[in-house]
């Protein structure tokens, strides 16, 4: 008999400290709380075991990273190979120097923005408004309320696929809209941002209004992932979604969200299928009736339901 993935990196790695789990389900880790298991899950304990992992491991072997799973969808049939999931201090710290931040890429993007606020650090209010965490806003220049991630970072750290450190610069990184240049098989695991000097109340004062502007605006106290689609040049998504008669749109237990069309909805029933195929729905009618292409923003990973049974 073969042995199991989780046995061969056990065989393998043998000092491994961090969680090592087979067949976890994930869905409970996402906010559209759907899709399959991963095939082995693993929470390391620091940058450390991270690489002793990245080191020992077949290059064969995919490695999928994810973060507050707020802006993902897995596929049903789960996620094959490695998943990694980062948390705990070692990657959940913010350190304040002078107007510097430090901060581990698990930390939630709302502390973030509390935390700079709290020091009188302005620049980074804008967080308070982005569900996830600080790895995926590194992945995608997050922004929201007129700021984006290209603005405060100076530099981040992460672990390539041999198990080797690496630094990127800011230069480095590659910002552009909602993307970032980094190599798909560099796990960042800690950042350096830059505030700069403001006065508390007026910051927490903006955070309020970011606050309140996206619960006005946005379905956050659905099952949801966020925005979905990313802003076309020179235009709004959800105008284009609203114009293609897309609001309140269902298929099965997904659908449309009434108050905000450019986010997704688990109405409690859906399938990852459902989410995903009502996306694509939405993309062939916004591209009838506009000629626009909308590109997905939520990241869509692992294998269709019937790629498993197959």
């Amino acid at each position: 008999m073969t042995a199991s993935l989780h046995d061969r990196i056990r065989a393998a790695a043998p000092d491994l400290r961090g969680r090592l789990l087979a067949d976890q389900p994930l869905a409970d880790l996402t906010w559209f709380r759907v899709g399959g298991p991963a095939e082995v899950l693993f929470t390391p304990a620091d940058e450390e075991d991270l690489a002793c992992l990245l080191a020992a491991l077949d290059p064969d072997v995919p490695v999928t990273v994810i973060g507050l799973g707020s802006n993902l969808i897995v596929r049903d049939g789960g996620i094959p190979g490695v998943v990694v999931r980062l948390g705990g201090k070692a990657f959940g710290s913010v350190a304040i120097d002078g107007d510097m931040l430090a901060v581990g890429t698990a930390v939630p993007d709302m502390r973030l923005a509390k935390a700079a606020a709290e020091a009188g650090l302005d620049g980074l209010a804008f967080y308070r408004g982005i569900p996830g965490s600080i790895g995926g806003a590194l992945r995608m220049n997050a922004g929201a309320h007129g700021g984006e991630t290209t603005d405060v970072l100076v530099e981040a750290r992460g672990i390539d696929r041999q198990g080797q450190a690496r630094t990127f610069t800011h230069a480095d990184m590659g910002f552009s809209y909602r993307h970032s240049g980094v190599p798909e098989d560099v796990i960042l695991t800690s950042a350096l941002f830059r505030g700069r000097p403001g006065e508390r109340a007026a910051i927490e004062a903006e955070m309020e209004r970011v606050t309140a502007a996206r619960e006005a605006a946005q379905p956050i106290r659905e099952r949801t992932g966020g925005s979905t689609f990313a802003n076309p040049e020179g235009g709004k998504a959800w105008q284009l979604i609203d114009a293609a008669g897309c609001r309140g749109l269902r298929r099965g237990g997904a659908q449309v969200s009434e108050m905000h069309c450019n986010f997704l909805i688990n109405t409690g029933s859906a399938t990852a299928a459902d989410i995903e195929g009502l996306g694509e729905e939405v993309r062939r009618r916004v591209r009838e009736t506009s000629g626009v292409e909308l590109r997905w923003e939520i990241r869509r990973i692992g294998l269709a339901a019937q790629a498993v049974s197959q």
